[in-house]
C-alpha cells in the first residue's frame, strides 16, 4: 500500500451520508450517526488516480477495505497502495479485504508502484499489504524492494510502511531499509483481539514494535486501533499505555464500521467528543501525534503525523 501526498487543495462540494461500495444491508450496519459525512468521490484528481491504478494493475487499500475517506484522499492525490495482491491469507472478522489463497508474487510490482509515485509527483507514500502467510518471509522482501525503488526514482519522497506481522520473519531487513515511519496496527484491545483477529497475537504486535526501536531507536513507529468492537473505555486506555510501553510514537484511533453482515457487529458508536478525549489522553501519555475521529484510518493524514514525529527526532 502506498500513500502519497502533494499540494492540491481541490475538493468536491457535494456532501453525502457515508455508504460503502458493498451495498451493505440494514442488518449489516445500523443507521449511522449524523456526524458520519464524507465528500462524494468523482473529482478530476480522483478520476485520474483511479485510471492510473487500473492502468498499472495496482491495488489500493482505499478500495479493497471500503475506506470512507477515499474521495477526500484521492482528490488530494493521496492514496494507499496495497502490494502483494488483493487476497489475504487471514480472515479477520473486521476486515473487508478478500481472504483465500493468493495467486503468487509479482516481482515487477515494486517498479510499478515507484513509477506511479513518480508520475503523480508524490512527496509522501504509505505501503501496506495483505497478509501473506504462504510466503516464508510474509512478503517482507517485496516491501523492502518498494522502499528501495521509490527512493531511487523519487529521492525526496517520504515512505511509510504499514506492515503485517510477517510471522516473525523479515523485520530486520525492513528496518534496515529505513522507511520514514514503520506502522503496525494493534487493531483492538487485548480482550477482544483473539475474537476478531484469531491468527494474530496482541503480544507479538507489541513485541514487533519494541524490536523496531531496538534495531533503530531513531525510527518513528506507529500503530492504529478501532473502537466499537465491544471494548471498554479503560481497555482502550490500557492498550494505549501498552503501545507507549514499547515507545510507539504515533497513534490512530477510528470507529469500526462493519463491512458486511458476515463480519463482527458494531457494539456502539463513539462520539466526536469521546475521540477528542482519547486524543488528549494519548498526548498526555507521550505520543508525538494522535489522530482520533470517527473516520480516521491508519493512513489518514499520515504526512502530518510523520512531520510531528520528525520534529522530535
Amino acid at each position: 500500500m502506498v500513500r502519497v501526498e502533494r499540494d492540491n487543495s481541490d475538493s468536491v462540494d457535494t456532501d453525502m451520508t457515508l455508504q460503502d461500495s458493498s451495498q451493505q444491508t440494514a442488518e449489516a450496519r445500523p443507521r449511522l450517526p449524523a456526524w458520519f459525512k464524507v465528500r462524494a468521490p468523482g473529482g478530476e484528481n480522483f478520476i485520474q488516480l483511479a485510471n492510473l491504478m487500473r492502468g498499472n494493475g495496482l491495488h489500493t487499500v482505499c478500495e479493497e477495505a471500503h475506506c470512507p475517506n477515499i474521495g477526500e484522499c484521492w482528490e488530494q492525490r493521496t492514496a494507499t497502495f496495497m502490494v502483494l495482491g488483493d487476497i489475504c491469507t487471514r480472515a479477520c472478522r473486521y476486515c473487508a479485504v478478500t481472504s483465500g489463497k493468493p495467486l503468487g508474487v509479482d516481482m515487477q510490482e515494486p517498479d510499478r508502484v515507484a513509477a506511479a509515485v513518480e508520475r503523480l509527483g508524490l512527496r509522501y507514500c504509505v505501503i501496506t499489504s495483505v497478509n501473506r502467510d504462504d510466503l516464508p518471509d510474509g512478503g517482507a522482501f517485496v516491501f523492502l524492494q518498494c522502499v528501495l525503488r521509490i527512493r531511487e526514482r523519487v529521492p525526496g519522497c517520504k515512505v511509510e510502511v504499514l506492515i503485517p506481522d510477517f510471522r516473525g520473519m523479515g523485520l530486520r531487513g525492513m528496518v534496515h531499509a529505513k522507511p520514514d515511519v514503520l506502522n503496525h496496527n494493534i487493531e483492538t484491545v487485548r480482550r477482544v483481539f483473539h475474537g476478531v483477529r484469531p491468527k494474530g497475537s496482541y503480544d507479538y504486535s507489541l513485541e514487533l514494535l519494541r524490536r523496531v526501536k531496538e534495531l533503530d531507536p531513531g525510527m518513528a513507529t506507529k500503530s492504529g486501533m478501532m473502537v466499537g468492537l465491544g471494548e471498554e473505555w479503560d481497555e482502550v486506555l490500557e492498550t494505549m499505555r501498552d503501545l507507549r510501553s514499547v515507545d510507539c510514537d504515533l497513534l490512530t484511533i477510528g470507529q469500526y464500521l462493519r463491512p458486511s453482515k458476515k463480519h463482527a457487529a458494531i457494539e456502539r458508536f463513539y462520539t466526536p467528543a469521546e475521540f477528542a478525549a482519547l486524543r488528549d489522553e494519548g498526548l498526555r501519555m507521550g505520543f508525538k501525534h494522535v489522530a482520533a475521529g470517527p473516520l480516521v484510518r491508519s493512513s489518514y493524514h499520515a504526512g502530518e503525523q510523520h512531520a510531528a514525529a520528525a520534529v522530535s527526532f
